[in-house]
């Protein structure tokens, strides 16, 4: 059965936050043991690697050139978004980090969406708030507070991530792949840059590293194409609040392999969360 746009929106969004929610524990896990700019370096040109091979495979046409500026631009602001974000991960608990990014994320494109596009529909409207206090329910833990540089890091990180996928819908093809190229070559390109200057690695320290860098890079970049078929499918805001949703799979993957704890008010957050999804859902 051939969903509805209105849930093609919401399931490609969910599909981009589960893809997010693993890649930035990959990403984040592998900062422990290398520097943030080279993961972010290695992890973009994978994806890079895959969105050409997909362009090519799929014949997919170039796009207008104001198309590949808007992912240039799109990408420099994820790179930006993403080392600021595996930096938080990387100095504290995931559980504290991610939740901020991901509320911050989901307001700005909230705001620009509402701004473009008038106000979705009632349930909507709910929706995204119960789906934006969730993610404040999910950072709960235990009454701590990031430090003042996991903070400047995580909020540094939403302004990044919202920016980018208020920059990335703003390609007006229906191109999915060229502008995500365009946004890796960008955000590869400068990411190296840094690399160089500040004389970091420029490949893993080791195979293991290798290999959870790439597996960070394919879900980041899949990400992206989940979120991208969203915005041509519907609305912005709700591509973006389902999309940002994703700081629940970081957490369960932290309490699963790093066996940080899930408190109460977590739990009630993720709950919170599937409620949310329930209400974008219904029709306006």
């Amino acid at each position: 059965m051939i969903l509805s746009p209105e849930l093609t929106v919401v399931f490609f969004g969910l599909l981009a936050s589960i893809s997010w929610g693993a890649g930035d524990f990959s990403g984040g896990f592998a900062t422990r043991r290398q520097s943030v700019i080279t993961v972010v370096m290695l992890s973009h040109f994978v994806g890079l690697l895959l969105y050409l091979a997909l362009a090519i495979l799929t014949q997919e046409t170039v796009p207008p050139v104001s198309d590949l500026i808007w992912g240039v631009l799109a990408g420099l602001s994820g790179a930006v978004g993403l080392g600021a974000l595996y930096s938080a991960l990387s100095a504290g608990r995931m559980g504290m980090a991610a939740p901020i990014v991901g509320v911050l994320a989901a307001i700005i494109p909230v705001i620009v969406s509402i701004f473009g596009s008038g106000l979705p529909g009632v349930l909507k409207i709910i929706g995204f708030g119960v789906g934006i206090a969730s993610l404040w329910l999910v950072s709960y833990s235990g009454s701590r507070v990031p430090d003042r540089r996991i903070l400047a890091m995580a909020l540094l990180a939403g302004l990044g991530f919202g920016f980018f996928l208020v920059l990335i819908d703003k390609v007006e093809s229906n191109a999915v792949f060229w502008p995500l190229v365009a946004a890796r070559v960008a955000s590869t390109t400068a990411a190296t840059a840094v690399a160089l200057l500040m004389r970091q690695p420029l490949r893993p320290s080791n195979v293991r590293q290798g290999a959870t860098i790439t597996f960070s890079g394919l879900l980041d970049a899949l990400a992206n194409v989940f979120f991208v078929v969203a915005t041509q499918t519907g609305r912005l805001d709700v591509a973006a609040v389902t999309s940002s949703l994703y700081p629940a799979a970081t957490i369960t993957l932290a309490w699963l392999i790093l066996k940080e704890r899930i408190g109460r008010l977590q739990l009630i957050g993720i709950a919170a969360a599937l409620l949310a999804i329930i209400l974008i859902s219904l029709p306006a």
